[in-house]
């Protein structure tokens, strides 16, 4: 999802809640200069009218509904596919549903405080201010669209007719930009490589059979559509729109593609900021007590050569981990010594976990079990690099060992605990850990972190066996 996208649907949430409020708040001040309308409406009895701030605080509550209402319409959907004169067409049906909502609930209530002039005046001026709203913001894309910002970079695979209506559907879409029409070979995924590390193209949209090329998409972070009919799609997270008269399936790596990265987000800063209050006298304990039992730095942020430690995160970005120092300093390297590894309990797959391990401090056993030594990586959370949930973050060396189709859990932010964190921990197999952390991805929801986190939480309590 381009950050472009993401600036226009925020931008168009929140101009429909401020526009709604200020067509209320003028429908009210154009009610009170209103004439009486026979039958219609009365003269203006102003010792029952409410005043200026109650229908203020009474737009706040319909602004939010029609977000809710707007929502459920898909009008906030980030990636835009229908044309101008339909988003319009839905405004005006979504805005009936809207003011009927808001009729029944008076009607529920038999009460009725407002004018009802002054209620079509807020319909028919919230949908107005609300057009002319998506008209500037459709304005502000087709500028941005020129200078080249937030076109979506396309690489068609197939041949034939149905390639080339998609070729020619596009090209009159300034929103697109046609990358390369290619037909599948063998050396295809190889010419995708070079061309992905040149052209940076955002989707690739495929007419013919070959489901490598899916896989090649997951790995490296690129979002997949294909003409329908093609072969069995496996996944039930996907969007349909067409492009004329061409039906297009684009399979989604993961709900986390849109609003749900914005809400997971959210969920991460209240959570994180909250976690890092809550537990601030752990932490304080746990640096006085690492000082007291060893000598070295609290926080483990570098390598016995003094550069940085750093982890692997969303899109294969290297990014600074924090975490209390758990071993005696300057050991890191010894995990690859012979005699170490000859203890490494994780021996199938690319993680090295070491059994006793002799580098680690008499504190350090002690915060690893509770996990206390991973807790500096709240603020990791709040800065951006990771999530509460998700895949855990791994080391570049270990991320080389990959699996390309194990290279798919680079499409989120890694996370403090996970699926696999919460069902077995260092005793899974790191092709079941994977599994897990793919299923994650594509199911993710908001219930499901919420019951992870909690998960977590208990299992802290107990303490993880090493």
């Amino acid at each position: 999802m381009k950050k472009s996208e993401i600036f226009f649907g925020v931008l168009k949430v929140t101009f429909d809640f401020v526009a709604t409020i200020i067509a209320f708040l003028i429908a009210y001040k154009l009610r009170l200069q209103t004439e009486p309308i026979p039958g219609f409406a009365k003269p203006i009895d102003f010792s029952i009218l409410p005043t200026i701030k109650e229908y203020f605080n009474f737009s706040i509550y319909v602004a939010l509904t029609l977000i809710i209402v707007f929502g459920i319409g898909k009008m906030y959907t980030l990636k835009v596919s229908y044309k101008f004169a339909k988003e319009l067409q839905k405004i005006v049906g979504l805005s009936v549903v809207w003011i009927a909502l808001i009729i029944m609930y008076f009607f529920a209530a038999r009460e009725f405080p407002f004018s009802r002039l002054a209620m079509l005046y807020s319909w028919l001026l919230t949908i107005l201010v609300i057009f002319a709203g998506r008209i500037t913001i459709r304005i502000i894309q087709k500028i941005t669209l020129k200078h080249g910002v937030g076109k979506r970079k396309i690489v068609i695979i197939g041949k034939g007719q149905i390639a080339k209506e998609i070729e020619n559907y596009l090209t009159k879409d300034k929103t697109f930009e046609i990358v390369e029409v290619m037909e599948y070979t063998e050396e295809t995924e190889n010419k995708l490589e070079k061309l992905l590390e040149k052209k940076h193209f955002d989707e690739i949209i495929q007419t013919q059979s070959k489901k490598d090329i899916l896989e090649f998409c997951n790995y490296n972070h690129v979002e997949y559509s294909f003409v329908p009919g093609i072969f069995e799609v496996q996944r039930t997270n996907i969007e349909i729109e067409t492009m004329g008269a061409l039906p297009i399936i684009t399979l989604k790596k993961t709900p986390l593609d849109g609003w749900g990265k914005f809400a997971k987000r959210i969920m991460d800063l209240i959570g994180a900021t909250t976690g890092v209050i809550i537990l601030s006298p752990i932490y304080l304990i746990t640096a006085i007590a690492i000082k007291l039992d060893s000598r070295g730095p609290i926080l483990f942020t570098k390598k016995d050569d003094g550069t940085p430690m750093k982890r692997v995160g969303q899109y294969g970005e290297l990014f600074k981990c924090y975490k209390f120092r758990s071993m005696h300093p300057n050991t890191h390297n010894l995990r690859y010594s012979k005699a170490l590894l000859e203890k490494n309990v994780r021996k199938e797959g690319p993680l090295v976990k070491i059994q006793n391990d002799p580098r680690v401090t008499r504190v350090g056993k002690f915060i690893r079990k509770y996990s206390i030594d991973e807790l500096p990586q709240l603020w990791n959370v709040i800065i951006g690099n990771m999530s509460l949930v998700g895949p855990r973050p791994h080391l570049p060396e270990e991320v080389a060992k990959y699996e390309k189709s194990q290279k798919f859990v680079l499409n989120i932010k890694p996370g403090l605990t996970g699926l696999p964190q919460t069902s077995g921990r260092s005793d899974l197999d790191f092709t079941t850990e994977a599994r897990l952390d793919r299923y994650y991805i594509e199911n993710w929801s908001i219930w499901l972190d919420i019951k992870l986190i909690f998960k977590t939480i208990a299992i802290l309590l107990k303490g993880y066996k090493e």
